[in-house]
Parts: C-alpha cells; structure tokens; sequence
C-alpha cells in the first residue's frame, strides 16, 4: 500500500471517528434517547416509553400553588388556655396544592348526585353507601336554640351552595378526596384520548366504575372490563407498523394520571395559612406573624375599608356578627366562600368561617426531634391484595365491606372496582431501617406513660391484686355490634370510671377558628381534635395535593 493510499484511510478514520463523537453527544443529549446507553427511548418499533416532553405538573383544579420552605410551627405568644401542645418547633414542608376555598355544599352535592347514580340508594345492595357519604344535618340542633332553618336547608338549598359544607366528618372528607382523586384522573385521561369521552355519564354503574389505582395497577379490569370505554379514546386508534391496534394504557410514566387528592398534613395547613411567601422579616420568619394577613389585629387597617373584620368568627358573648350595619363582619353563622381577602398564597378563610380536618392523629406533643421533615402523623401503610394468581384483587359488587363505627354509623370501607388493601407484613418490613410495623399511629407520640404500658395503684378490696396493665390514652371505648337474632344494632357506653383521656388513634386534629370560636382560636398555630367519626357545625375541609418535580414553579434550577 503506498504512503497516499494510507494518507487517506487515516484520513477517512479520523472522519468515521468524529463523525461517531459527535453523534454519540448528539444521541446523549437527545431526548428520546438514553443518556447513559445509546438506545432509543420512545421507539415506534416498540421498547420503553417515556414522557420525555414532560414541563411541569399542572395546577389542579379548584388549588393554589404553595411554595414548600421552612417556617416556625407553632404558638410563639403566651398561652393562657395552658395546653402547651403547640410548642414553638422549626419545620420544612415541600411544596404543595391546596383548595383556594373549603370544600362547598354544591361540591359536596355533585359527590352526593355522582353515588346516587352509581349505587342507587334504592338498591338494597348499596343503600349504606349513599347513607354512610350524606353530611349529618343534625349537627345544627340545640337543645336551647332554634336552628331547624338551618337542619332542613343548609346543605342542599341554593342560597347556601357556595357555603362551606358542615356535618361531615374525618373519615367522610377522606372518602371524598378519593373519590374527586379519581373524577380528575378519569377526565385527564378523556382528555388525553386513552379512554372513552364522557363515559362517566353513558358507561357508569356499580359494576363499572372507574379507579385510579386500578387503571395503574390492573387497567384492563378498570371500568369493569367495558373494552368499549377502555379503547374508546382516539389513542387507542393507533396501529403498529404491520397495521395492527395498539393496545396501550396511560401509566406513572405518561405524567397524565394526577397527583392524588388528599387532606393537608398539619404541618401543611398552617404553613399555608400563615401566608409567608411575600413576607421576609426577620420577625415574620421566626414565627411572629400571628395571623393569615399581616398585622396582630382582625381588623382591617386600609384606608379604604378601615375597622372591617378580616375574618368570620364569634366576637364575643352573645355577638357572632357584631351590629347589623356597623361593625358587621357579613356572617352570622357561616359566610359564603371568598367573602374576605386571601392570604398571599390565594388562599380563603384560612382564619374563622368553618375551622378544617386535617390529616393528623392528635398527640399534645409534635415530635420534630424525630423528623422535620413533612412531620404527619397518621401513617398506616397497606398493600394491594393479590389473588391466587399473583393479579391484584379488585373489588366486585359482592365483596363491598362495611365499618361500624363508634357512633354507630356504616361506611363502605371500598367500593366496587377498587383494588382490595391489606396491611403491609414482613415481606415489606424485614431489616428495614426506615419503618418496621404497618400501623404506625403511635410510634414516639411524645409521651412515656402513653407509648408504654403502666399499673394502676391497688385496687381496694382485691386481696392486694393490681388491676390489669393500661395505657395513658385508656379512653372510652363505646362498642357497636349487631344482634345475630335480629340484626339491629346494638350500642353499649363506655360507663368504666377509670378513663384518663379522650385521645386516642381515632382523634384527629382540626384546625382554625370558625363562626363558632373567639379570635383566640383563629390563630393557625392553634390546634384541637375530635373524633374521625364525628362531625360537627363548624368543621369543614378542603384538600390538599403533593407537588412533583421541581419545588417552584419557575423551574428547578437555582436562581441566583
């Protein structure tokens, strides 16, 4: 070979050479394809497909936006109802949604509407499903008050549909959270065309309904199996290279199945309601800043609309609205919603109007020397049920199961065409590090006596026995059971003497002043609780949804 015929097989290598760097930088920074070996990402031949197009989560329906970050939570000025359960702690959440608004008596409704349709109440079969979601509209009565106006028309009249709903109680606003969780899905997924348009009006009923978790986990037995509704959607129109249907599903990785509704956490709620995102001070930030708008006061200082109250709540004795024409703060009982300024995350009646369930079972002590981070407590995890098979169990018409309540109330525990929960075991639990039990409600709750079993002193007249082991949290216990003769209920009080406390695993913490409650309780640090199962005239709620991907909206990248 001689020297110029060299001269360009060098030559033509050193073009191969370059030309497969540069198409090597060009394949990694592609995006649809993988960085870290070359293959192809979202392949018409089929492979692994990915939303490589995906920007940034959308803001749900009905939510404002709320930047995650430090705050001090908890109460920094003095005490006089001497609770001490609001210890001042330093806490991150991340960023979030939350309702602009509580959740209305018109929201409610169309949830009310949408189970009537689905499970006709007429139905013997699932008569308890309508019964167990209706707000208790009793809650209105007293015994030396005249409010029937109120127990016969605020939930369902129109002059109260942008009213907060009332009546319902921890475990009904759950019910509800996932029931919207699965409506916005099951229109995102419309939307997208993977699914049928408005199939949940033409296709519904118990035997075909429509479940996130399901639809992610089992697709094809969503919807009842209904193949018209499932491949109804103009994506399902697509074909393979020979021509053939695709038969594709929307997963995780599309980034088109909505972020769950939920509760807030605690933490969550009054981070949002103390509204820092314009406020730096010093003071503001170490927790100074005692109400949802600036100012110590709950009157309003503008020029404009100088000494209105900025909040709905009971100004004193006998005084819930203050004089008709001076004074007013527009509400006797509840306000309509958006009827007072947000806060600066666009949040409404944060302070006053209807005090709200979140997420959290009550302890008197926020245990912040364990995590900071995201602090909920209320954690029980569970796992799909599986059948013989391996598939995951999904809930038929005949396998719904119902809770009895401590008040005597049924509530479906599922609902047809929901995956089936069991609690996690040891499969998930072995040698982990980070949690080890399923229930984990009462894990550090802040108090020796309470976390550990203890003896009372001698009983009198026991021949010198000690009564048997106890826990501090030894509240009564009201047991509900139905007679196997005639299958009535039958409800038994709690009438022991020795109970020490009402808390327990089933109180869950409210939070916020309502129209019922002097200022002293509109401040966000303050907290109380009440029964999961019970409802009252003064809390409502509204719902929450985690934020994915970066923590602001304007991008993840550092701004300088």
């Amino acid at each position: 070979m001689d020297m110029k015929n060299v001269s360009n097989l060098k030559l033509l290598l050193i073009l191969a050479l370059s030309t497969a760097l540069v198409g090597c930088k060009r394949s990694s920074g592609s995006g649809n394809v993988d960085s870290a070996t070359g293959w192809r990402i979202n392949d018409n031949q089929g492979g692994f497909q990915y939303n490589t197009n995906f920007k940034e989560q959308e803001t749900p329906p009905g939510t404002a936006f709320i930047e995650g970050g430090t705050f001090t939570m908890g109460k920094v000025q003095d005490d006089p109802m001497h609770d001490w359960n609001n210890t001042p702690t330093q806490q991150h959440v991340q960023s979030f949604y939350m309702d602009e608004t509580e959740v209305t008596n018109l929201n409610y409704l169309f949830y009310l509407d949408y189970l009537k349709r689905v499970y006709p109440p007429d139905d013997p079969n699932y008569a308890l499903i309508y019964k167990g979601a209706l707000p208790d509209t009793l809650v209105w009565r007293n015994r030396l008050g005249y409010n029937e106006m109120m127990t016969e028309n605020y939930l369902r009249h129109p002059g109260y549909a942008n009213y907060p709903v009332v009546g319902v109680s921890w475990i009904q606003a759950v019910e509800y959270a996932n029931w919207r969780t699965d409506r916005v899905a099951e229109m995102a997924l419309q939307e997208a065309g993977y699914i049928k348009r408005d199939a949940q009006y033409t296709d519904v009923s118990a035997e075909s309904t429509f479940s996130t978790d399901t639809y992610i986990n089992a697709p094809s037995q969503t919807y009842g199996g209904n193949q018209d509704v499932l491949e109804g959607g103009r994506r399902r129109q697509q074909t393979d290279a020979d021509g053939n249907p695709i038969n594709i599903y929307a997963n995780r990785e599309t980034g088109l199945i909505p972020v769950k509704y939920r509760l807030p956490t605690e933490a969550e709620w009054e981070y949002a309601a103390l509204g820092l995102s314009e406020l730096r001070e010093y003071n503001v930030y170490r927790g100074r800043k005692k109400y949802p708008w600036d100012g110590q006061y709950t009157r309003s200082g503008k020029r404009v609309n100088r000494g209105d109250q900025l909040a709905n709540f009971k100004q004193g004795k006998g005084d819930y609205g203050g004089i008709a024409g001076w004074s007013d703060d527009g509400a006797d009982i509840t306000a309509e919603v958006k009827s007072y300024e947000p806060n600066d995350y666009g949040l409404y009646d944060m302070a006053g109007n209807v005090a709200e369930w979140v997420a959290d079972v009550y302890r008197p002590i926020v245990d912040d020397e364990f995590n900071d981070f995201n602090y909920y407590r209320g954690n029980v995890y569970t796992k799909n049920a599986l059948n013989e098979d391996g598939t995951v169990k999904v809930v038929t018409v005949d396998e719904i199961v119902y809770d009895t309540l401590s008040n005597g109330k049924i509530i479906a525990r599922n609902l047809p065409g929901e995956i089936a929960k069991v609690p996690v075991d040891v499969e998930e639990t072995y040698l982990r590090t980070n949690f080890d039990k399923s229930d984990n409600r009462n894990f550090r709750d802040g108090d020796k006596r309470s976390s550990r079993y203890y003896r009372e002193s001698f009983d009198e007249g026991s021949s010198g026995k000690e009564n048997e082991t106890q826990k501090m949290y030894n509240s009564p216990n009201h047991v509900v059971e139905v007679d196997t003769v005639d299958g009535k209920l039958v409800r038994r009080y709690d009438k022991s003497n020795n109970r020490t406390s009402l808390i327990n695993d089933e109180v869950r913490v409210y939070k916020g002043g309502s129209w019922r409650d002097r200022a002293y309780w509109i401040d966000p640090a303050q907290r109380r609780y009440f029964p999961q199962d019970m409802a009252t005239d003064y809390i409502g709620f509204r719902c929450a949804v985690s934020r994915v991907g970066s923590k602001s909206q304007k991008g993840g990248k550092r701004r300088n």
